[in-house]
């Protein structure tokens, strides 16, 4: 399916000018007179694409969606187009997360750069998203005591402390890190560590007690 780029501008002429030109790279182009009526239909978040936005419209402001996008949970890249120079504006919406900020007029060149560089961070963070949420749905069927016995392995801890830190044998904990490699579906402890870190799972580690 074609990567999706949705233009939200209150002028009919641009959002048909552009309309036209990404129609002819191949694009599927959703066109909002607003910002309201961008929320009503609701961007599809299963596609690659990106937004274009105006900044300034009636009702909702571009980056008062762009707020409103980001308390809903939706991360499709956005490229702000405006035929305004406002330099206060630009750096809050970049730093809010904007993929770039465009003043009108705009040569076809520098737009269809920016949609694609666009676009290519947005195929990315999905890859990215979706790799991280298979690891948490692996890590979710460990057991409890597997659970702790990753944890404790990934800490850099020997069989041997492993079974003294969780009381049981080394041979437990043997077997233990068998099926946790296996349900995990790596070869190594060191690929357990780079997934314990990329899931953010470890807090610091607990402080023995002095008995």
């Amino acid at each position: 399916m074609p990567d999706i780029v949705y233009v939200v501008d209150d002028n009919a002429s641009f959002r048909k000018a552009i309309q036209l030109t990404l129609d002819k790279t191949g694009y599927r182009v959703v066109t909002c007179a607003s910002a309201e009526q961008l929320l009503d239909q609701r961007p599809d978040e299963n596609a690659v694409g990106c937004i274009l936005l105006d900044v300034r419209m009636p009702g909702l402001s571009g980056p008062e969606l762009q707020s409103r996008l980001t308390e809903l949970g939706w991360t499709m890249p956005i490229v702000f187009l405006t035929g305004y120079t406002d330099i206060s504006i630009t750096v809050k919406a970049i730093k809010a997360g904007a993929d770039n900020f465009l003043i009108k007029p705009v040569s076809e060149d520098q737009l269809l750069r920016a949609i694609k560089v666009a676009i290519a961070r947005h195929e990315k963070e999905r890859a990215l998203r979706g790799e991280l949420e298979a690891l948490r749905a692996r890590l979710a069927i460990l057991t409890p005591r597997q659970r702790q016995v990753f944890e404790v392995i990934v800490r850099g801890k020997t069989n041997k402390h492993a079974a003294r830190e969780l009381g049981c044998t080394e041979r437990t904990i043997k077997e233990h890190r068998r099926v946790i490699m296996e349900k995990m579906q790596v070869q190594s402890v060191a690929e357990l560590v780079r997934i314990a870190e990329r899931l953010e799972v470890l807090g610091p580690e607990p402080t023995p007690r002095d008995d």
